[in-house]
């Protein structure tokens, strides 16, 4: 028997490394096309490079401080190897609490908690050193970026001969766990075709429209940049007010209706509202001059006509999240400042920046060389490949999006888990060209949301200030992608009321929180609004649970209008065309 199953593992051993020389030789290839500029990367070595160059010539002209880093960088380390072979583990050990290294081998193997320790003294010293800098440069922010990513690749938990809980599963599997992480790893690489696309979900555990996006409606309009649903109600009678919910177009837009527990739309139904959602497509080269303003013409504002048509109502509230929220709160100023005020009663976003004085992290990303080099690529492809930004996000969470699942799936040998939130951040969309260079340039770099009359869509200047609108601004806590801190200085851009909310957890987990026993995430609110956002959140209160109950009492309080009987998609004006949730949204 024991000669049967090494026979078996030696034929899939030298299957999977005749897989390889094939999926490696594409890889290599890929590497070298980007390495010489044959292929766009989001990553600009150049200025990467740059950056790190002036830091070190900084650095050496003080060789004081370059001297006590190195030297608390080796007592730290030194300390840690000493401890951890000549004390015991504490009961309660610190370092257990970085998700990186719970497995309780770190602590009980001197060797391995040796290791971790002087790891994490490591990081600690670089970050004492970091913290030296000048601030608020371009080339500070990359040096600290990219000194995070080295350091996170280096962790000792991401190679196989010292990560005790991956020794001991190659052990306990017989050498079976060591050839299972190399089929994952050449599953990956074959997905990506050639780029390493690393499994974040298990890709067959989900079907749009049986296990998510599955609230029943009809898609009652489309042209060729969105379909519009509209779903079934829930309830006998509904605001006289519909709801229109504007998801980004860089994902799809089921974050808003994943499964039933946690479907906002599902939710909004509940509360008696007439649900309708945009579904974007996918776009493709023949989208490739479609700019913000199209997005805006045919997206919202296609989507208020055709509302009015099919409910006879003209005032809609709305709801935009991510860079679906930055295009809501554009369309209320462009509204305005065409007197169509009136169009919307209320307006809530989700996770929404306006005010781009600071990015966060993105902004090692983005910059005028960056755009060049997009807009010199995207002459060929009329769009940027979804990938490239999802490569962006996993790098600013790096050690939760990449190297985790580098640990799973190559040196466990285990296939990630079924995560609906994760499935949804995988469905991602291409972006096309005129869109995106005029957003990055206009808006990201250039700020010019916050300046009124700087920006204008369809040959109409506008100002954000010229809102009125009742405004719902929910911002999460712990985002990497739009930062609390600055998603708050919209509450000082409108002129109208604006209830700021500042929700528990991250970009999605904390826009995606519905009501469950026990709670999963709280959120802080405050009455008035108070200049920083420091002093906003040293005088909020804390409230355990969703958000969503408090936002729809928000939004019960605006609908002022007598309810109406309920709205049956397809029996009013507008005739159904297809089932939700559409095939837009199936376009992968």
């Amino acid at each position: 028997m024991a000669n049967d199953v090494t026979t078996e593992q030696w034929t899939r051993y030298m299957t999977l490394v005749q897989r390889a020389q094939t999926l490696f030789a594409r890889a290599q290839a890929r590497a070298t096309a980007k390495a010489t500029g044959g292929e766009f990367s989001i990553v600009d070595v150049k200025s990467v490079t740059s950056a790190f160059l002036r830091v070190w010539a900084e650095l050496a002209q003080r060789p004081a401080d370059l001297w006590a880093f190195q030297a608390n960088a080796v007592l730290k380390v030194s300390q840690a190897w000493m401890t951890a072979w000549t004390e015991p583990p504490p009961e309660t050990d610190p370092a257990a609490r970085d998700r990186r290294f719970r497995d309780p081998g770190w602590t009980a193997d001197p060797l391995s908690r040796a290791l971790r320790d002087s790891h994490l003294a490591l990081e600690a010293a670089t970050q004492d050193m970091l913290a030296t800098l000048p601030k608020g440069t371009k080339e500070q922010l990359r040096v600290e970026f990219y000194t995070r990513q080295i350091l996170s690749a280096l962790s000792p938990s991401n190679i196989l001969t010292l990560n005790p809980a991956a020794r001991a599963r190659l052990l306990e599997t017989g050498g079976a766990s060591l050839l299972d992480g190399l089929e994952n790893l050449l599953d990956d690489l074959d997905r990506g075709k050639g780029r390493l696309d690393i499994a974040t979900n298990d890709q067959t555990a989900f079907v749009v429209g049986r296990d998510l996006a599955t609230t029943p409606g009809k898609v009652v309009f489309q042209n060729d940049m969105m379909q519009l649903i509209q779903y079934t109600p829930l309830t006998e009678t509904q605001h006289a007010r519909p709801l229109l919910f504007v998801p980004p177009w860089i994902n799809k837009f089921y974050i808003l209706d994943m499964r039933e527990k946690n479907s906002l739309v599902r939710y909004a139904l509940s509360r008696g509202h007439t649900v309708f959602v945009i579904s974007w497509i996918n776009p493709g080269p023949e989208h490739a001059d479609r700019g913000f303003d199209a997005y805006m013409t045919n997206g919202p504002l296609a989507a208020l006509d055709v509302i009015e048509t099919a409910t006879g109502a003209r005032t809609v509230n709305i709801l935009g999240f991510c860079i679906g929220g930055i295009l809501v709160t554009a369309t209320l100023a462009y509204l305005a400042a065409r007197g169509e005020a009136d169009r919307v009663g209320t307006a809530t976003t989700l996770a929404t920046m306006v005010d781009f004085t600071d990015v966060g992290e993105i902004g090692v990303f983005i910059d005028n060389d960056r755009v060049r080099a997009l807009r010199q690529h995207m002459k060929d492809t009329g769009y940027l490949e979804n990938y490239h930004l999802q490569d962006m996000f996993a790098m600013i969470r790096e050690n939760d999006l990449v190297w985790s699942f580098h640990v799973m799936n190559y040196l466990m040998g285990r296939k990630p888990p079924a995560f609906d939130l994760l499935f949804w951040n995988s469905d991602s969309t291409r972006l096309p060209a005129a869109m995106l260079t005029w957003y990055l340039e206009k808006v990201y770099i250039e700020n010019g949301l916050r300046q009124p009359g700087y920006l204008s869509l369809n040959g109409t200047p506008i100002a954000l200030g010229r809102i009125e609108t009742p405004f719902f601004v929910l911002a999460t806590k712990e985002d990497h992608i739009a930062p609390w801190r600055s998603v708050y200085p919209t509450t000082g851009l409108l002129s109208g009321e604006v209830r700021f909310v500042l929700g528990g957890s991250g970009h999605i987990a904390g826009a995606i929180n519905p009501p469950q026993e026990p709670p999963k995430y709280g959120y802080w609110t405050r009455d008035d609004a108070p200049e920083t956002p420091e002093a906003w959140l040293a005088g909020a209160r804390y409230t355990e649970g969703s958000w969503w109950p408090m936002w729809g009492d928000w939004l019960d309080a605006h609908c002022p209008e007598a309810r109406v009987p309920a709205r049956v998609p397809g029996e009013g004006a507008l005739p159904a065309l297809e089932d939700a949730p559409g095939s837009y949204v199936r376009m992968r």
